[in-house]
């Protein structure tokens, strides 16, 4: 929460997002008394004579426009129209519905001075489900996120797009506001801007993201345990001396993680005096990697925390009267972040795709490529080409997109962050990695089953009984896709990580 803020809707954390969100939206629906307290601020200031940017000015280039009062509303409903051009899919419906409700939670904090009217539109839209269709391109991510901000906004005034649920398409939001007894609004002096203003939807896809990272990291520890006992690994790398005396946050986690997960491993004592000396990088750097992007993914985290419970809108109001320009809603915070979260991602798949690899070669008695029958059988060989491919992908994904900027309104808006490009990246990364640790948890298993002579560590044991209750063992070339897809949904839901953390306890 923002110091002096003179309210006490709920601070969002990434990880009750969801509840915090609810409990926010529950309360607002009940008391926005600061939402009212910033409104009376604005309407004494169109009675004062002078010019306030965005209030009773043009926009961006056209900040020295003077608006009469009689055409401040024509000026408000007009920034939605004019803005409204994006382009190209449509945020998937679980983003644009947290678009809405962060745009609710800004607003809130009373810094807006948003009317009543359009705040408790807003709410209305949240409460019956109403989520606006808003096309992903469009936004440089500088003065927030204009264009796609304009869509998410256009159902206020009876215009737009919207989600029809039970078919997951678009359609026109007028009738199904008449359907649910809801007018279309006018905006009032300073609406049009306020609602435009921000960075909803970079923050959106930020926290939906990395909400789920927080799960994945620790599943992406899983697979890596599983691995190294398939492979018959060493443990020794993992000694929590090594970590002492290069002791990153991080790193110091997951060689903790991987040290609960071998607990009373058979396999790894069966092989203790084999001569082997060191393993690949693969296995023995999992705490290096897998902490490195833990480091980075909570300092994304941190970024996006600060901004779901930051005002993002310019001008800002404050309390003492004042009315202030700013640049809040530039986007470089989160581009920068996103940025960094994406390459963190991304480490996880490349460093799981090596593991891939080494299971398929053969090592210890494993049979190659997965199965003893080869030749008329390919067994998992295929598999790695899919994750060699989206982790190559993702290489090209992970280039920067806070490095560029082109300056827009005639060059008053000289640089822009470019953070929208930076989050829809992120997206594509997330769900490249989900599937790339699928194929590293489905050949894992496949890999442990031929080490059925030594039990591995309960971790271990306790993550492939949990997928062994979902999908057999391959004897066979078969039809793998289904496989893959039932591993990724497994990891997605964090299903595989509960059901062993239930048992275990929790990881790190």
């Amino acid at each position: 929460m923002l110091p002096g803020s003179p309210v006490t809707t709920p601070v969002i954390r990434l990880a009750h997002l969801y509840g915090d969100l609810d409990a926010s939206m529950l309360q607002l629906r009940q008391n926005h008394d600061a939402v009212i307290q910033s409104r009376k601020i604005v309407d004494k200031a169109l009675l004062d004579g002078d010019a306030h940017y965005g209030i009773n000015t043009g926009f961006g280039v056209l900040a020295n426009k003077r608006i009469s009062n009689e055409e401040l509303t024509t000026l408000q409903q007009n920034i939605l129209l004019s803005h409204a051009c994006g382009v190209g899919d449509p945020v998937p419906m679980e983003i644009s519905r947290l678009m809405l409700q962060l745009k609710i939670h800004s607003l809130s904090l009373g810094y807006s001075g948003v009317s009543k009217a359009t705040f408790c539109q807003l709410l209305l839209l949240e409460e019956h489900n109403i989520v606006p269709w808003v096309p992903s391109r469009g936004s440089v991510g500088a003065s927030g996120d204009l264009a796609p901000l304009a869509h998410l906004c256009l159902p206020l005034i009876g215009r737009g797009e919207v989600w029809d649920m039970p078919t997951k398409s678009k359609v026109t939001t007028a009738p199904v506001l008449r359907r649910l007894g809801i007018k279309p609004i006018m905006l009032q002096a300073k609406d049009g801007l306020a609602l435009i203003n921000g960075t909803q939807m970079m923050a959106a896809y930020g926290a939906f993201v990395l909400e789920r990272t927080m799960i994945l990291e620790r599943e992406a520890d899983l697979l890596a345990a599983m691995s190294l006992e398939a492979l018959r690994g060493s443990a020794a790398p993992f000694d929590a001396r090594i970590h002492r005396v290069r002791p990153h946050r991080g790193q110091r986690l997951v060689a903790s993680n991987i040290r609960k997960l071998l607990e009373g491993s058979e396999i790894l004592e069966s092989h203790r005096d084999c001569g082997k000396v060191q393993d690949p990088y693969s296995l023995r750097c999992v705490p290096q990697v897998h902490g490195a992007s833990r480091d980075a993914l909570d300092f994304a985290r941190n970024t996006i925390e600060e901004e779901l419970n930051s005002v993002t809108d310019n001008p800002l109001v404050f309390p003492e009267a004042d009315i202030l320009s700013g640049g809040n809603f530039h986007g470089q915070p989160l581009a920068l972040a996103l940025d960094f979260a994406a390459i963190a991602l991304a480490e996880l798949a490349s460093i799981s795709e090596r593991r891939t690899y080494l299971l398929l070669e053969g090592h210890d008695g494993l049979p190659k490529l997965l199965m003893k029958d080869t030749g008329v059988n390919s067994g998992f060989m295929i598999p790695q080409y899919t994750a060699a491919a989206l982790v190559s992908e993702n290489k090209v994904l992970c280039h920067p997109a806070s490095v560029d900027s082109i300056p827009t309104s005639l060059g008053q808006e000289d640089h822009v962050s470019m953070g929208s490009i930076s989050a829809f990246k992120l997206l594509g990364v997330l769900r490249n990695v989900e599937r790339v640790l699928a194929v590293e948890l489905l050949t894992s298993a496949q890999a442990l089953d031929f080490r059925d002579t030594h039990a591995p560590g309960y971790g271990v044991s306790l993550t492939h009984r949990a997928l062994r209750n979902e999908i057999t063992h391959a004897e066979a070339d078969y039809e793998v896709k289904n496989d893959l897809d039932r591993c990724a949904e497994l990891l997605r839901s964090g299903a595989l990580l509960h059901s062993v953390e239930n048992e275990l306890g929790p990881l790190n």
